[in-house]
């Protein structure tokens, strides 16, 4: 198994990986399939574009931004583009467009607010984010069809894909690559048998790709979209989108702990940047897929506090992205990074053991300190479920990365003191969030249906 750095840290737009992100990159990618259908049967002249929203979609889709995220994808807008544009402008010109452009000759009839269907009664067997396209003539015949299934962190698959292999992934066979670690117990072992360090590890296998100044190149762009989210999220006031009237707090949060610094601890400062990024990703603006756009903020957060407070090198940076890539791929090729197969342990909690292990490799801690902070910061998420009220990423999931940095922290600080021997692998974690993902309700996975989305009430 090997999946890229630069796959699990994407540029592109909130509030949501799985429901705007990959959406987005499918409806993208189904325009190829329309264009290819249309360039060999020039004697059709009308078409019908058609999306159908299942199960986790369709129950929190509109909160989420899903509509939208179809709509551009429709349009030709991926999310590593749609972030170089006034992107209110442009969603409001194509929400209120009637077609969508197959060639310079040719449209398609698309609606929005007609042509996209919420289903919450037909589920799809293998995936709770499932998408489908249907191309039709005047007649309402569909010409073709295609389904796709947003599977996190803005990854889609087919379901030709999605049935090969337990868990999807977008990944390589690792056989071809210098040090193929599909689990933690792998790579400690090679690491301890090559006596290199993970990050070393992962930067021999991303090199295998690319040159090692290319690879720079990108993590170094990388790091400065994360720099640049949190920067953005605490210069920024007033109310998020969406109905439920929550006001973003980073902003004076971080102007309270600047005219308070002597009594400030390492957790207000985390808590302070992590929201900053997790309000910009609610109100649909750039974050970095760290591995989900729900779970946005720790990995950032827990990067800038030590670079902003530890005065962290740019190798240093650079270690940290490689050796939380590495144990987010284990989590994600070893159980699931979405919110809708595993509930928010699979977002924030993966991603609070890929910040713990990138700032214990930073700090200068050993394989088995860092894969110690890894189990340990995605044990204390186990079983957290994902209900967002009103579909919105909003409440609980802003201060959720706050806590989730915390617990990073807080878990590559104690490893950094100990040995790295402990009971339980992070292999056997990984492995018990997986289990107590699929035995939970889907009322706790992302459809708003349970916990915190229905004991809310709106005065």
């Amino acid at each position: 198994m090997f999946i890229s750095v630069l796959d699990l840290f994407k540029v592109g737009i909130g509030p949501s990986s799985s429901h705007t992100m990959g959406p987005m990159v499918a409806a993208n990618d189904f325009m190829q399939h329309v264009r290819e259908f249309s360039s060999s049967n020039d004697e059709i002249n009308d078409y019908q574009i058609r999306c159908t929203l299942k199960d986790s979609l369709a129950y929190t889709g509109v909160g989420h931004g899903t509509d939208r995220a179809v709509t551009l994808g429709l349009h030709g807008y991926l999310p590593n583009t749609i972030i170089n544009e006034k992107i209110d402008e442009v969603i409001e010109r194509v929400w209120a467009a009637k077609n969508v452009s197959i060639n310079t000759n040719q449209n398609a009839s698309f609606f929005t607010e007609n042509d996209i269907i919420f289903d919450t009664r037909n589920s799809l067997k293998q995936n709770p984010n499932g998408l489908i396209f249907d191309l039709l003539d005047t007649s309402n015949k569909v010409l073709i069809s295609h389904t796709y299934f947003s599977i996190g962190g803005g990854f889609i698959s087919t379901p030709e894909e999605i049935d090969q292999v337990e868990s999807p992934i977008a990944s390589e066979p690792s056989a071809e690559y210098p040090f193929p670690f599909d689990n933690s117990g792998e790579m400690l072992e090679m690491s301890e048998k090559y006596n290199k360090a993970i990050w070393q590890m992962k930067l021999a296998n991303e090199l295998h790709n690319m040159s090692e100044r290319e690879l720079n190149k990108k993590l170094d762009l990388i790091w400065s979209y994360m720099k640049k989210c949190v920067e953005n999220g605490l210069s920024s006031e007033g109310q998020l989108p969406g109905g439920l009237n929550t006001n973003r707090r980073a902003k004076k949060l971080h102007h309270s702990l600047q005219d308070d610094f002597e009594n400030t601890t390492p957790n207000d400062w985390l808590c302070a940047y992590a929201m900053a990024v997790n309000e910009e990703n609610a109100a649909g603006h750039m974050v970095v897929t760290a591995p989900t756009n729900g779970a946005a903020g720790v990995v950032p957060a827990a990067l800038y506090y030590y670079y902003k407070h530890k005065s962290a090198t740019t190798e240093q940076i650079r270690q940290y992205l490689l050796t939380a890539a590495a144990i987010g791929g284990l989590i994600k090729h070893n159980s699931s990074i979405s919110g809708a197969e595993v509930g928010c342990q699979g977002e924030v909690g993966s991603a609070s053991a890929m910040a713990a292990a990138g700032l214990c490799a930073a700090r200068g801690g050993s394989s088995a300190q860092i894969e110690n902070a890894a189990e340990m910061a995605l044990e204390h998420h186990m079983g957290m479920t994902c209900d967002p009220i009103k579909g919105l990423v909003q409440v609980p999931c802003i201060e959720r990365n706050g806590f989730g940095a915390v617990k990073a922290y807080t878990a590559s600080s104690l490893s950094l003191r100990e040995s790295g021997e402990h009971l339980v692998s992070l292999d056997q974690c990984i492995a018990a969030m997986k289990k107590t993902g699929l035995d939970m309700s889907k009322k706790y996975k992302e459809t708003s249906l349970g916990g915190l989305a229905v004991s809310f009430i709106e005065c």
